[in-house]
Formats: structure tokens, sequence, C-alpha cells
């Protein structure tokens, strides 16, 4: 084992003496955690602040009791623990001595020297709580970390870890040899982590018990959830997709999907490309619908993780109609799509109240991959509107040919922008008339987005790329 700074030990004070010396919002905050830890506190403070005083009068769980003097040696006998608020040092180490000679731990806020133990950023979904410390060298760090921790777990799992409190003891007498009762423990965890947002229910109990007991009978059918990965930026992902992706046995992705975003996935997960390209070969969709159901149906937790968003060109009807045909449990964990992704990259707004009052997003190809040949082009002519042409490679000099035939403005400012919000993107900027051999002459990588509109104006203009030229983000 590696060494460690500070060794995590969490401390029980239901019903415990809890001794807070110091009047100061630093000493209320403290008063309040002890409470809540459910200690009996009593503070000594001469002049107890407004926030001493308001927590005192509403304390989470334990009592706090205010004392309006200066602490005295006979205070700390009998406490499990010592807490004080001191400006100079010459006090703290007086308080410090007398803890110690009473036996009892002491923690001086904000002075370290004086400390036995010190007080982690805290994550709490009691009772499972998290404490992060980085041995007072960077607080805010620790908070930094905490804030990551609070986004990543869900309320939820407060209910489910207490349940696990509930439920230890049916556990036991239920029968199960030790082996039952770990694949217990194993159930609860695969359900809890994927249905944190619903409660514990003795239903759940009795059917995780009866799985156990019933090994060997028909596997339980497993779920499906169709997730968005967004544009490509690992950052853009989503909470819940975050958390699908941590809880699944089997991911389905796609080629556009960032190997950055597949990084948040945990370990043991399986990994399956089923990529569908133009240019080469591809995963059929059938065998795909075909693949996911399967896995679903041996019991496993099936993420089908697409691009952008996968109600947005990601055929995602089609995988719904084959789950549900199935009879398998489906969710839709929506993302950021590319047209999105890519204005904010560039700072460009989609809708504008003076020229861009209409958004539309088109598709470069039908079925066959060839330019379907049911667009509007009136629309996609519209000089208020912003167009966003998805996989429009093939297509696009056709497209833009007759749009242009059909009303659209030529020198109506338009953009290209290949692998959007990755490391490297890349922009072409261009009238209609002149961005397909822009376009060629830069060999955009795919994926590639085409937007349309009065308001790419400005970002072309932004960009070091205004001539036109490619440009790396």
């Amino acid at each position: 084992m590696e060494p460690l700074a500070r060794l995590p030990v969490f401390l029980g004070l239901e019903d415990k003496r809890a001794v807070v010396v110091g009047g100061s919002a630093a000493a209320a905050w403290k008063a309040e955690l002890l409470s809540a830890a459910g200690a009996l506190v009593d503070v000594y403070a001469e002049m107890p602040s407004d926030e001493l005083l308001l927590i005192a009068g509403d304390p989470p769980k334990g009592a706090i009791s205010i004392h309006r003097r200066a602490f005295t040696d006979e205070d700390l006998k009998g406490a499990a623990i010592a807490i004080g608020a001191f400006d100079d040092d010459e006090a703290a180490f007086i308080f410090a001595r007398s803890a110690r000679v009473a036996g009892v731990p002491v923690n001086v806020i904000d002075k370290p020297a004086f400390c036995d133990f010190s007080f982690g950023a805290i994550v709490n979904r009691s009772p499972l709580v998290i404490g992060i410390s980085t041995d007072g060298a960077a607080p805010v760090f620790a908070q930094a970390i905490r804030a990551k921790l609070e986004a990543l777990l869900p309320q939820g799992f407060a209910a489910w870890a207490a349940a696990a409190h509930r439920w230890r003891a049916g556990v036991k007498a239920s029968g199960l040899p030790f082996a039952g009762r770990r694949k217990f423990w194993q159930l609860f965890t695969a359900h809890a982590v994927t249905h944190a947002g619903s409660a514990p229910s003795q239903a759940d109990f009795d059917r995780f018990i009866a799985e156990v007991k019933g090994v060997g009978q028909a596997v339980e059918n497993g779920t499906v959830t169709l997730v968005g990965a967004g544009p490509g930026d690992p950052e853009l992902l989503t909470l819940r997709a975050v958390r699908a992706l941590q809880s699944a046995d089997v991911i389905l992705f796609d080629d556009l999907v960032s190997r950055d975003v597949l990084d948040f996935a945990r370990r043991e997960a399986r990994k399956l490309l089923v990529g569908k390209t133009g240019f080469g070969p591809s995963c059929k969709q059938d065998d795909i619908n075909t693949l996911m159901v399967g896995l679903a149906k041996q019991g496993k937790r099936v993420v089908r993780l697409k691009g952008g968003d996968p109600m947005i060109f990601g055929r995602a009807g089609e995988e719904l109609e084959a789950c549900q045909a199935a009879g398998l449990a489906v969710e839709v964990v929506p993302g950021i799509t590319a047209a999105q992704g890519a204005a904010a990259k560039l700072n460009l707004p989609l809708t504008d109240r003076g020229y861009a009052r209409k958004l539309q997003y088109v598709t470069g190809h039908a079925k066959d991959g060839k330019l379907p040949d049911d667009l509007d082009w009136r629309a996609l002519a519209d000089p208020t509107a912003t167009t966003a042409i998805y996989m429009p490679t093939r297509t696009l000099e056709q497209l833009l040919a007759k749009a242009t035939a059909e009303g659209l403005d030529p020198t109506t400012p338009a953009l290209a922008i290949a692998r959007a919000t990755r490391p490297d993107q890349a922009v072409v900027t261009a009238p209609v008339r002149e961005l397909v051999a822009r376009m060629q002459a830069a060999q955009l990588p795919g994926p590639v987005l085409v937007m349309l509109g009065q308001i790419t104006a400005a970002a072309a203009a932004a960009l070091p790329d205004a001539a036109g030229q490619r440009q790396r983000g």
C-alpha cells in the first residue's frame, strides 16, 4: 500500500457529547456538522454569532446547547470530540493542551499545528458519506473534487444506502449461504446504480431474494438506454449520460463517439464498435438492433451510445421500436446535438431576433445515401433561417445547387465545421457558392456539419479563417 497522508476514519457520534469553543460563523458550521452526526453539542461562547444562535434553535439532529461563558478544563471531561475557533495561537494552544490532558481528540479551526485530526470536504448521501482530504494542502482543490462527486452521485443513493442498512438483518435471516448473500448485494448494487431515481421498496427486497434462490431459472430482462454522447468533447456529456455509462454492462458505440467519452465507462463493461459510415464497411441497423435486444434479453444493462443526440438523425426511432417490440425497458438520455455544440464552440447564436428567426435541421442524405428528394427547398432558401445540414459531404454540391435554384441567395454566408468541439476541430467559411470548393481544398476530416444563414457571418468574421481557409479549433 502507498503511504497515507491521513487515515480516513468515520467517527460515530450518536448521542455522544461534543464540545465547541467559540462563537464565530466557523464555530457555528462545526456545531451544525456535529449535530448532523447525532452528537449532543455544548458550545462555550461569550458572544455567540447570529449564525450560531440560529442553528442552535433548529439543529439538524443532535441538540445544541449554548453556554455564554469561557470554557474551563472541566467542560472537556466526558467529551468524545473537541473543536475550537480562536484568533490567536496562545488561546488555541491552551485549548488544545487542555483537550489532550482530558484525553479528547481536538481540532482547532484553520490552525493545523494544534489539531489531532482534520475535517475533509464532505459528500453527504447519508448513510453513504464520502470524505475528501488533501491534508490541508489545497482545500479549494478538495472542494472542487467534492463538487464533481456531488454532480456524479444521484441524491437517490441516500435512500438505497438506508435500505441496505434496513435490509441487512433480513438478508442474514433469509437462510441464504454466504455466496447467496453476496449475490443479493450484487443485485442490490446493480439495481441501485441504475434506479437511483426510484425509492427502494419491500418488493425490491423480495425480488432480489427470489432471484438469488431461483438461480438457474429464466434470466430477467436487462435494460437498454439510448445515450447521446454529444459532439465529441467529453465535458459536454450530461450527468445522466455519465451515470448510464458507469452502470452499463455492455456499450454499443458509433464511430462518431470519441474515445474520451468512452473513458467514463466502468472498466468491466464490454465496449463494442457498431459504427455506421457512408464510406466503408458498416454495421447494418438491423444487426445492431438484434445485438442490442439479444444482450438485454441476457439480463445485461445495455447502453447504445450515439454521437450528438440520439433523437436527431440518430435512428433512435428504429431502436426504440425494436426494444418495445421485444418487451424491453428502454430509456433515452438526450445529448447535445452537433449543431448546438458547434455553435457554442464558435460563440455563434443559432437564432437572432433581427435576422435569424427560424432554426432548421436537415439531413444531407436519404436511406439510400442519395440526396433526399422531399426536402422543403423554399424553407432552405429562407433568408431569415439558420440551417444546419447533417451528413452533407456526399450530396452537398447537389443540395446547394438545388436550393440556389429555388431561391437561396448564393452569397449567403456559410460554414463547415469538422469534428466540432474536439481538439482537432477544423472550420471553413465561405459564401454558399464557394463553400464546396473551399471544403474540398481544405480536405476536412469527418464528421462534418454545414451551417447556412446570415448568423454565420459574424462567426466567419471572428475566425482567423475569415478568408475562408481551413482553421483548426
